[in-house]
């Protein structure tokens, strides 16, 4: 169809194919609700105003434009692209802006360009930003290691917004020039952050440096600071780490066109029980900030900081993606719209997706079970223990006397001390790395990941040596995954065949496979202080995010960036 033709919609000289007549919608740009025709051509708005159509309908409600996650993972959600989609369009997210560094972990530019792919198989639209730190540090082994030459390419594509998160803050901060080149490169987009506790000089550094964002602020004092020095702060509730409620505190309206809504890390479950980003919206107005705020959070606020020209608001030339919901102060999304097709109502799918996957993204789990050691010796009794952090994934050093036999540490032989093993699952070169933690609560088994971030090596605890071997032999089976052993059996599964991250089932099945694992692992001692307990401990390899961590090369004391021993120094 010729602008020609779209200008003379515009004008009211020809019928929209379609309009909604006397909408309530939301104005991002007035912060105000206007009634007015809306009419859509070729999947886009061209006018506002009064307009008759070739269909028309009414809606007693509001129209809001569609929502918007500013930084996710869809990796963490364990589906595909085109599966995802189909849990959170219901919910009334139309755009995401993706980080696909967990598959890149895995497979380098092989993971990236598959997500790009995949990401095509639906209507949803996945804004990529290109991983900035694989490995996230030189301290762990992962599947691939990308350099500013290996990501240039992505800067051709139209779907690419910008760089992911730097979550090597120490190497931007004192201006290492393989962190600068790839931030250099990608300057002309936005570069996201991830700099939890840094303040002062450090921050000023690491905003000079060319980082636009951040989604580790924990404390409203952190997020204002960030704000001031002309960031976007995200607020992020996952199915673990939640920060919205701690954060919405310290807002007040000076502040709030620099706050964006993004889940970092969901899973399925979460987003079909609780929700999505309507589920962030509904928290924020709950906590006092207005509603016609709390969606400027989630569409134009993400728009304009990812330079999404045409989405984001409802105007002429901006894609039709909208939401229609009853209650403005209890968001639940009725009907979802994209490019003026309707895809979604009463929080069902109206559409398919494709899904093609190549073999060689799949059987990445690549260890010699018969060189694997698990026994935990040491030369002192005072232990560098990791000490959980409620609704975090960030940790507390402590440190504890534990008992030894034979030199030797045992769960058995310490009450609420759990071993905890990664074991590099990329080359086959069985780095394992032993820590110690504290307060997971299992018991009577193990527990074992192929996800673990970042570099996504083959993560495990127990309380005994036996249940831990079996869980890394199943997960070794089935090609990734999620494994939950205990008195010897396999007592639950879920397969990842996709890089160890991924289903390729739909979001109904990993939900329940994900909730049936969770009410297991209760059943064994994991308390509700743990949000989720394989999100928990999918981050206890993570070693950018304070105190302290296990890599696949050994205990790491994130602090002060250096391997440390199981014995205290």
């Amino acid at each position: 169809m010729s602008n020609k033709r779209l200008l003379a919609v515009a004008r009211g000289l020809e019928l929209a194919s379609l309009v909604i007549k006397r909408a309530k919608y939301i104005n991002v740009f007035t912060k105000s609700i206007e009634i007015a025709d809306l009419a859509i051509e070729e999947g886009k708005f061209v006018g506002i105003g009064d307009y008759n159509g070739i269909k028309e309908i009414e809606y007693d409600g509001f129209i809001a434009p569609g929502f918007i996650d500013g930084h996710v993972h869809i990796e963490s959600s364990m589906l595909i692209p085109s599966e995802y989609a189909k849990a959170i369009i219901p919910r009334g997210t139309t755009t995401v802006i993706a980080d696909c560094h967990e598959i890149a972990n895995v497979l380098g530019t092989k993971g990236i360009d598959f997500m790009l792919s995949n990401s095509r198989n639906s209507p949803l639209d996945v804004f990529m930003m290109i991983p900035s730190c694989v490995p996230s540090t030189q301290f762990e082994t992962a599947g691939a290691k990308l350099e500013a030459k290996d990501i240039e390419k992505y800067l051709e594509n139209e779907t690419v917004k910008g760089l992911g998160e730097m979550m090597d803050y120490v190497s931007a901060i004192q201006g290492e020039n393989s962190v600068l080149d790839k931030i250099n490169l990608y300057s002309k987009l936005t570069v996201d952050g991830h700099a939890p506790d840094i303040t002062g000089k450090n921050l000023n550094a690491y905003r000079l440096a060319g980082i636009d964002t951040d989604h580790e602020c924990t404390n409203p004092e952190e997020m204002i600071e960030k704000i001031k020095l002309g960031m976007y702060v995200h607020l992020r509730e996952g199915s673990q780490t939640k920060n919205l409620l701690d954060l919405v505190k310290g807002l007040d309206e000076a502040f709030y066109d620099r706050v964006l809504m993004c889940s970092d890390d969901l899973h399925p479950s979460d987003i079909l029980e609780k929700g999505h980003m309507d589920n962030n919206i509904n928290l924020a107005i709950k906590a006092g900030i207005k509603p016609i705020y709390a969606i400027l959070m989630a569409t134009k606020n993400i728009a304009d900081c990812y330079k999404l020209k045409n989405i984001g608001a409802i105007a002429p030339g901006f894609k039709a993606d909208f939401v229609m919901f009853k209650d403005l102060k209890d968001i639940k999304v009725e009907h979802v719209y994209k490019a003026g097709d309707l895809v979604a109502s009463n929080y069902q799918p109206l559409f398919e997706s494709k899904q093609q996957i190549n073999k060689d993204i799949l059987d990445t789990v690549n260890i010699d079970i018969f060189k694997i050691d698990l026994s935990f010796v040491m030369k002192s009794d005072l232990a560098n223990v990791i000490g959980l952090v409620r609704n975090n994934i960030t940790t507390k050093h402590l440190v504890k006397r534990v008992k030894l036999i034979d030199n030797e540490f045992q769960s058995s032989s310490n009450p609420g001390l759990l071993k905890l093993c990664v074991i590099e699952r990329h080359t086959s070169s069985n780095n394992i790395g032993k820590g110690i933690i504290s307060d997971f609560g299992l018991k009577n088994g193990a527990l074992a990941l192929t996800v673990a971030h970042d570099s996504h090596n083959l993560i495990v605890v127990g309380d005994n040596d036996q249940d831990m071997m079996h869980a890394i032999k199943k997960i070794k089976e089935i090609g990734g995954g999620v494994v939950v052993i205990s008195n010897g059996l396999c007592v639950n599964y879920l397969p990842l065949e996709v890089a160890g991250l991924m289903s390729d089932k739909s979001p109904e099945f990993v939900a329940k496979k994900l909730k049936d694992i969770d009410k297991l692992l209760r059943s064994m001692g994991v308390g509700e202080e743990i949000a989720d307990p394989l999100l928990q401990l999918a981050f206890m390899s993570l070693p950018v995010i304070p105190e302290i961590k296990v890599t696949d090369k050994g205990l790491f004391d994130v602090s002060n960036f250096r391997i440390i021993s199981l014995e205290v120094e």
